[in-house]
This record gives structure tokens, C-alpha cells and sequence, in this order.
């Protein structure tokens, strides 16, 4: 199986089984953001308790590309401070720029490289990265 393979089977995976799909009941940080070029819309919810993202959900409609970002998104920041999250964000961010990143911790995040070939799409792939960033910046201040 060749890599382009197996990392669309990824990013359809996370697209028809979605992680962290939903809505809290309790109280969270709420972004809302959309791409206005494509459609694609989220909604993302953090839970921040101490410093760290305690839980990350998210409801929205798109396509494969940004809905499957948000799922991978989602998995990996729990458990992580608010800087680590960041720095998860400039790494993805890097990522789309087409430079060689890793991530070990969550290596689902590596399939989404080849949608630096397509700039179109990047802002797909970017979106709920960005919903994290705005959100991580407006609870620090």
C-alpha cells in the first residue's frame, strides 16, 4: 500500500468515524469559525480546567478534509497544557506550509500533509486549528 493510500484511508476513517463529535451540557470556551470560500463551518469547545485542555469537542458541517482535521485536532490536545497546544498548532501549521514535522504523540495529524499540495484546501485542513488558537488566545487574556 503506498502512503497516499493509506493517509486518505486515515482521513476518511476520522471523517466517517468522528473523535469527539458533539456538544458538552457543562459550560466551555465556544469558537465558531467558517471558511467562506468552501463552507465548511465549526463550532469548537474546549474544556480548560488548571492550565489544560481537559476535553475538545466539535459540531460542524464541511468536507472530508476540515471535519477529519477537527476529529484528529480534538485527540490530540486533551491532556496538554494551553502552550503545548499551541505549539501543536504551529507545528500542524508548518505542516501546511510543507515543511517535515512529526508528531509522534498523534501521528493521524501526519496524514493531512499531502493537502499542502493543494492550497485551496488548506484552509480546510486549517480551520479548527485555528478555532484552538483563537480559543487558547482568548482565555490568556
Amino acid at each position: 500500500m503506498q502512503l497516499d493510500d493509506l493517509y486518505r484511508r486515515v482521513i476518511m476513517d476520522h471523517y466517517k468515524n468522528p473523535r469527539n463529535r458533539g456538544k458538552f451540557e457543562e459550560e466551555g470556551v465556544t469558537i465558531d469559525l467558517n471558511n467562506p470560500t468552501c463552507g465548511d463551518k465549526i463550532s469548537l469547545q474546549l474544556q480548560l480546567e488548571d492550565g489544560i485542555v481537559k476535553n475538545a469537542r466539535y459540531t460542524g458541517d464541511g468536507c472530508s478534509i476540515s471535519m477529519s482535521s477537527a476529529s484528529m485536532m480534538t485527540e490530540a490536545v486533551k491532556g496538554k497544557t494551553l502552550p503545548q497546544a499551541l505549539e501543536l498548532a504551529e507545528r500542524f501549521s508548518s505542516l501546511m506550509k510543507g515543511e517535515d514535522v512529526e508528531f509522534d504523540e498523534y501521528e493521524d495529524i501526519e496524514a493531512l500533509s499531502g493537502v499542502n499540495k493543494f492550497p485551496a484546501r488548506i484552509k480546510c485542513a486549517t480551520l479548527a486549528w485555528n478555532a484552538l488558537r483563537k480559543g487558547i488566545e482568548r482565555e490568556s487574556h
